[in-house]
């Protein structure tokens, strides 16, 4: 076993110790405790949890390898991701936790009708389901590399561990172990970044000093026949720029497991300043992938430029058995680099790996490849058990208690929500083996539906009194299905073949475009139908004003009139 492999061992068995020890010691019996840890969680703890399940696979492992491959235009998700996080904190989170209650379909269906309840809880599955497919393929990553298996092996494993303490522990296990995560993955992230950029620049500050490099970059990157770092719509349209940001960020506040996560704070002033102290901890992540992914990048292409293929780095061999490298046939001489397995370079690179093996790629020691690893790990099961624990309350809240058993105990619902949280990830294995797209676009594809479906009803359910269930129904419907139809038709899954995109617009960036349907078919639909009832006006009224506020504005209309 080489020394990777034992502190890669050591580092996951020491946290994976630290997550079940938490999930055991806070198992619940309750639906409260299960679903929204009885709404007793310290604000900076949420806020840490919050960045936990926020940053998920995508944002650890593949999003600064989308950047080096992707350039400049790679910062539509670090634009959509953190400018959507903003828009929830601020326009919906702490309505909704004034609201209180468990989920966020238990919300759409106070506020309009069961039927849009059912509507929302069948599409939050499926934009959970579709997410946490992401973690998967991102955990079986990790153990690919790191313990030997291959990439199936990999995600049967990651799937187990994260099943487990998710079916165990409920939303109060799966807070106290994010914030365990949200540390672990942190530091894992920081670490090789600033020993990296100490090692380039020799200023230790990864976000100040990647600058210096990118003169370098531009050049090698031209000589390798790519196109350069900094070249901006080199990679994507100009219009599907704007539309996968848009996209990001408006599904960013439409996502179902973000939003719960604000229920379990103590009050509305807890909600609001847990969302500014996650969005201080998203942003010591977010403002150093950039400076990974141009660092990770130009150490890539210098270690392999005009190399012989017997003289490789060591890093190409190690990768290159997890299937996720590969050197073309017939080369002697590495001549040109690709993402792409149809561009026909001679070394192909997934960009799922490049955090993963930037230590190794810049020379560190083997305990932080080993850190780095573990935080891989961390950021996958911290937004999984999120999105399962979604899957879950959805499943047995929303549908088995509303639809099918109304008189059932709290014992049932949590048996009833521990079944589908196991169906979810047997499943999940299945996708996560054989993803349509990198970690990130999958990831992404769920902003997408959640974008045209979630985010539309919501700012209408909070913001205008006239909409209606006739409306909301018909616009979550119609804005789900066109976005779903347009990802399958560009995207090779179920069997079907990817056809091209249409106007430039690429299936990351569609759910913009669904949440504008949405909009319309939603304002249009309850416009030509009858209103809310007054006791709807009134919840709305309540949640968005405080009721001092409103006897004050009460009173002055009786005195004018």
């Amino acid at each position: 076993m080489s020394q990777i492999q034992l502190w890669t061992l050591l580092f996951i068995g020491a946290s994976f110790a630290v997550y079940l020890s938490i999930a055991w010691r806070s198992r619940v019996k309750e639906t409260a405790g299960f679903y929204v840890a009885g709404q007793g969680i310290p604000t900076i703890a949420n806020g840490a949890a919050v960045a936990a399940d926020w940053m998920s696979a995508a944002s650890f492992i593949s999003m600064a390898g989308l950047i080096a491959f992707l350039g400049s235009d790679g910062s539509i998700y670090l634009m959509g991701w953190t400018g959507g996080y903003v828009l929830l904190a601020l326009l919906i989170a702490p309505y909704l936790r004034k609201w209180g209650k468990f989920t966020v379909p238990e919300f759409v269906g106070d506020r309009y009708s069961e039927l849009v309840r059912t509507v929302a809880a069948v599409a939050a599955v499926i934009i959970s389901f579709t997410y946490v497919v992401g973690q998967m393929r991102g955990g079986g990553i990790v153990f690919s590399r790191f313990l030997g298996l291959d990439v199936t092996g990999g995600v049967v494993v990651a799937a187990v561990i994260i099943g487990l303490y998710a079916v165990l522990g409920g939303m109060k296990g799966i807070t106290w172990t994010q914030v365990a995560q949200y540390s672990v993955l942190i530091v894992a992230y920081l670490i090789p970044a600033v020993a990296v950029a100490q090692q380039m620049t020799g200023i230790p500050i990864p976000q100040v000093s990647f600058g210096q490099i990118l003169d370098e970059l531009n050049a090698i990157s031209l000589e390798l026949g790519m196109a350069q770092f900094t070249d901006a719509f080199a990679a994507r349209p100009q219009i599907d720029v704007f539309l996968v940001t848009m996209s990001l960020m408006i599904g960013t506040a439409g996502l179902p497991h973000v939003i719960v996560r604000f229920y379990t704070t103590k009050s509305v002033r807890g909600a609001r300043y847990s969302a500014f102290w996650a969005l201080l901890f998203i942003a010591l992540l977010y403002t150093t992938a950039p400076a990974v992914g141009a660092f990770t990048k130009l150490n890539l292409l210098q270690g392999v430029n005009g190399a012989s293929t017997d003289a490789l780095p060591a890093w190409v061999d190690n990768w290159a058995a997890t299937g996720l490298v590969t050197v073309g046939d017939g080369v002697t001489t590495i001549g040109s680099v690709s993402n792409n397995p149809a561009s026909g370079a001679d070394l192909i690179v997934n960009n799922d790996i490049l955090v993963l093996a930037s230590p190794e790629i810049a020379g560190l020691p083997a305990p932080i490849v080993g850190l780095v690893a573990a935080g891989g790990l961390a950021a996958a099961m911290s937004t999984a058990a999120g999105l399962l624990l979604v899957i879950s309350s959805s499943f047995s809240h929303d549908l088995y208690f509303r639809r099918v058993k109304r008189d059932s105990t709290d014992k049932q619902r949590l048996l009833a929500g521990r079944i589908a949280m196991g169906l979810a990830v047997l499943i999940s294995i299945y996708a996560g083996i054989n993803p349509p797209a990198f970690v990130a676009q999958v990831v992404a594809f769920a902003f997408g539906l959640a974008a045209a479906s979630f985010f539309p009803v919501i700012v209408l359910g909070i913001f205008w009194k006239r909409c209606n269930s006739a409306g909301a129904a018909a616009g979550m419907i119609t804005g789900m299905v066109f976005t779903a139809t347009y990802m399958i038709y560009t995207l090779p899954v179920f069997g079907t073949e990817a056809n091209p995109h249409i106007l430039d617009i690429s299936p990351e960036g569609i759910g913009a475009i669904g949440a504008i349907v949405n909009f319309i078919v939603t304002i249009v639909v309850s416009k030509m139908t009858a209103p809310p009832r007054d006791e709807i006006a009134e919840m709305v009224e309540n949640i968005r004003y405080p009721s001092e506020r409103r006897a004050v504005a009460a009173a002055s209309t009786t005195e004018n009139s």
